[in-house]
């Protein structure tokens, strides 16, 4: 079997058809077909069937892709490792979650700008992901939630996050004190990402309090949802340094939600020592330093890294300020 057969093989367990991995290779239906029937005929197994408009992994098929996956990562690093040396490029791909994404830049340019040889690519997960991405080599290290217990994975936290529910001062819940979050589910919710993560931000508000919103409308990103509260079109939960602006100049007010401001920790992962590429581990350190804390905080909310590549479009947005607590007047109870 060849490299080339297994990544054909992989793409289309992943994606869950021969036309999809083509699109996704730059080549031909017949030629993933030749690929994977190769593999059938030296090991045996059908690998997978048709059902449906998709198809299933036979046993072995399911055996095949999680060993092809970290066969393919291992090729990867393999091939950088023999590279990695003295003024040759070296690249570190990075897994995110949608909130992160519009965040980590600073991260990454402070990070980079310490090593010109470094490429760095982004990619936008669900934070459910990241163990899996990880374990099988497709990211180098991931941003965000906890990537769940994996002996396999060193996780560090590197930045805490307080979140808080704000809308126009307009809004029927403003003037309303102690709110319940269950109360938040019959009003308007705006999210950033299309898909709602469960593992972060306003999906995991709704999870831990098992609310069901009756209307919920989503943006290409929290910077456009945000925007969207300012002109009065319903809530948003938000990091608390992504609104500071806004509520200082009161286009948004703090909601006096029970339970709020929130504590959320954003995890920097990697696979452990001898297993994770020197300048992953690197990155994983520097993540933890108050310079990064720093350039995170004091960075522009939605500006893509000069130096990495992302593959998500990430919407360019305004300075971020201080913390919303110190927009607070002398005497309010809330901003």
């Amino acid at each position: 079997m060849t490299l080339a057969q297994l990544r054909s093989f992989v793409l289309v367990a992943t994606l869950g058809s021969v036309k999809a991995a083509a699109f996704q290779l730059e080549v031909t239906e017949p030629a993933v077909s030749v690929a994977v029937a190769a593999l059938r005929r030296e090991l045996g197994d059908e690998l997978f069937v048709r059902e449906g408009r998709g198809i299933a992994l036979t046993a072995g098929g399911r055996r095949l892709a999680a060993l092809a996956s970290e066969i393919l990562g291992l090729a990867e690093q393999a091939r950088r490792s023999v590279h990695d040396g003295p003024g040759q490029p070296r690249r570190i791909q990075i897994a995110v979650t949608d909130p992160v994404a519009e965040h980590i830049g600073p991260l990454v340019d402070a990070f980079s700008a310490r090593d010109e040889s470094l490429e760095l690519g982004i990619e936008t997960v669900a934070g459910a992901s990241f163990a899996d991405f990880l374990e099988h080599r497709r990211v180098d290290i991931a941003f965000g939630p906890h990537p769940g217990p994996a002996p396999s994975i060193a996780t560090v936290p590197f930045l805490r996050c307080q979140l808080v529910v704000v809308a126009a001062p307009g809004h029927p819940l403003a003037e309303q004190t102690d709110i319940l979050p269950q109360t938040l589910a019959s009003h308007r919710w705006l999210i950033g990402p299309p898909q709602l993560d469960p593992t972060t931000m306003t999906g995991l508000f709704f999870v831990r309090h098992g609310i069901e919103p009756k209307e919920v409308a989503a943006f290409t990103s929290q910077a456009a949802a945000i925007a969207a509260a300012t002109a009065g079109e319903g809530i948003v939960l938000s990091l608390t340094h992504s609104v500071v602006n806004e509520v200082r100049r009161r286009a948004l007010i703090r909601l006096d939600v029970r339970g709020t401001p929130l504590l959320e920790i954003w995890h920097a992962s990697t696979l452990g020592v001898g297993r994770a590429l020197p300048a992953t581990l690197a990155f994983q350190r520097f993540a933890t330093t108050p310079e990064a804390t720093q350039a995170i905080s004091t960075g522009r909310a939605g500006t893509v890294s000069a130096r990495a590549r992302p593959k998500v479009h990430v919407t360019l947005w305004r300075s971020v300020a201080d913390q919303l607590d110190a927009a607070q007047t002398p005497g309010s109870d809330r901003s």
